[in-house]
This record gives C-alpha cells, structure tokens and sequence, in this order.
C-alpha cells in the first residue's frame, strides 16, 4: 500500500508543482483527473483571484486538489489559509517559509498538509509540526530554488532516513525512469513542474512549451546566485540580460525587481522571451514531446513498472 496516495486519495503518485501566478484551474484540474494532485499556486495573487482559480478548479473536478502558499513570499498568507479552509480544499502545500505555526490550524480542520523542504532539519521540523507528507525538492528544480543546492539523487535517502512520513522526490523528474528511480531512493511519489508544463492541456505560451522541448542539458541557466536569490529558469534572451547585470554588480532589490511574478507571466503566458523570464528545470533536457497529461501519466507509470522489473533481474 502507498500511504501517500491513501493520505492525498489520489491514484498515481504524481504532484504537481505549484507554478505561482502562472497558476490556473484547468492545468490542475486536469492533473487531478488524470488521477494525480493538482496544484493551484497562490504565488503573489490576491485573495480575489486565487478564491476565482479555486471556485474554477472545483467546477471542473471532483478529486482532491492543493493550493501551495508560499509563505514568505506571499502578502497574503493569513487570506489564502483561510480560502483553503473555505473552501473545504483537500490539502495545503506550504513552501518557501516556517510553517510550524500554519500546520495545526490547517490540521484542525481535516487539511492534509504537505511541506516542501531542501534539507532534512527541514523535514524533521515539519514533520514534528505535524506535516502529513514531505515534498524534499532538488537543485535540479526551476524557479526559485534553495541556497544550499543539495541535488535530488542526496537529498532524497538522506530526508527518507530523517522522517517516517511519506516522502515525495521533486527536481529533475519527468519520466517513468525518473519516478523509479526515485521509488528505488525511498520516497513514495514524485512532484513535477516543467514537465507539465510541455502538455497538451497547459495554457502556456507555445514559445514557452517549445524552449522546453527543444532544450538539451544546457538548456537552463541559474540566475540571482550573486544575490543570495537563486532560481533556475529556461536559457533566453531575458536571462542573459539579467546575468549581465549581475556580472554589473546588481543589488538584491534591483533583482527582485526584474524577476517579479509580472516578468514570468510575461514570457510563461504573453511568450515574449526578451521581455520576461520562464521558470525551467534540469529536466528539460529529457523532454522531447507534448502529449497529455493522461498520456504521460500512463506512459510515466508504465515505465516506471518496466524499469523497476529490469532492474530487478540485473540483480540476480
């Protein structure tokens, strides 16, 4: 038995990533029905328009979704956890910030609680907090990442020992090798971002869907290291305009400014790659196609079975 799909009450142990305020109802809804968890990311969005985005989700679904808060970015906090609770949203993501003191008032009210982590004191934390699941998240993952950049192949057994609740391997996973091999590292399920992001159902520009497929292994770039902001986003003109200007010597501010959640809607929806940045993970690489978010899930499972047996007889 998978306790984490018993725990989410979903089929295939697939999460999808939260995308910030790029986020929308029909890619999560979609991901919930293919028998995963959809993500809906509050990001830096008002109340009025995450509460629209989950109303929408809901329309859409019957099977449980999340809503990911990041904490420390959002001005929001208090609003969102209140939407969840509102709402009756089955599970709360929490991300980028302590979630010890938002996890029992979620708990109180039957939320399942997921808490994405980059460390296993991280874990530890959320998990005597009263976490129900950790998502521990890799180097390899796009947007903004953790400074300590622990890659997803150490980080994963080295949270699994930390913890005994289920956990989720996020980073660089976007293929049914990718899930084995992360079922074969002790977690019980993978989360994914970019690689949702390259699917037929996602309402993202074709500019943003065909960098991804057509990226190789240099295809992503980090930028904010100079800055103490690290975020590993897709390898375009807008991204080398923000490396020269922190071979200039930008301030964090000035960053912060040319990297708002405005500039990736810019190139994620309006797809103009001068003007704005696009989030992408290491995996883009390994993506060559676009199909639907049912067919890669078949397709990630299926391989996942097919890998894990073979590797089965290469021990015998």
């Amino acid at each position: 038995m998978n306790n984490l799909k018993e725990i989410l009450n979903i089929e295939s142990p697939i999460i999808q990533g939260g995308m910030g305020n790029i986020s929308n109802a029909t890619l999560a809804a979609t991901v919930s029905n293919a028998g995963g968890l959809g993500t809906i990311g509050a990001g830096t969005m008002t109340p009025e328009v995450v509460e629209k985005i989950i109303i929408d989700t809901k329309n859409n679904t019957k099977k449980p979704f999340a809503i990911n808060v990041a904490i420390s970015v959002s001005s929001y906090t208090k609003e969102i956890l209140k939407l969840i609770i509102k709402h009756k949203v089955a599970v709360a993501s929490l991300s980028a910030g302590n979630p010890t003191s938002i996890i029992p008032k979620l708990k109180e009210h039957g939320v399942k609680v997921i808490c994405v982590v980059a460390s296993p004191k991280q874990a530890v934390k959320a998990e005597r907090a009263g976490a129900d699941i950790i998502v521990a998240e890799g180097y390899e993952a796009a947007g903004i990442n953790s400074n300590l950049e622990t890659t997803t192949m150490t980080l994963i057994p080295q949270v699994v020992n930390s913890v005994s609740i289920p956990v989720v391997a996020a980073g660089g996973i976007g293929s049914g090798k990718g899930l084995a091999a992360a079922l074969s590292l002790g977690a019980s399920g993978v989360q994914m971002g970019t690689r949702l992001i390259a699917t037929r159902e996602a309402p993202f520009h074709d500019n943003y869907k065909q960098m991804i497929i057509e990226a190789d292994d240099n295809g992503t770039v980090i930028v904010g290291r100079s800055v103490g902001r690290v975020r590993r986003v897709m390898q375009t003109p807008y991204a080398s305009y923000l490396l020269q200007k922190e071979k200039d010597g930008i301030d964090l501010d000035s960053f912060n400014n040319l990297t708002t959640e405005e500039q990736h809607i810019i190139g994620a929806i309006n797809g103009e790659l001068e003007k704005g940045f696009i989030n992408g993970g290491q995996i883009s690489g390994l993506i060559s196609d676009i199909p639907t978010v049912e067919e890669l899930f078949q397709s990630m499972l299926q391989e996942a079975k097919e890998q894990l047996q073979k590797a089965t007889t290469l021990l015998d």
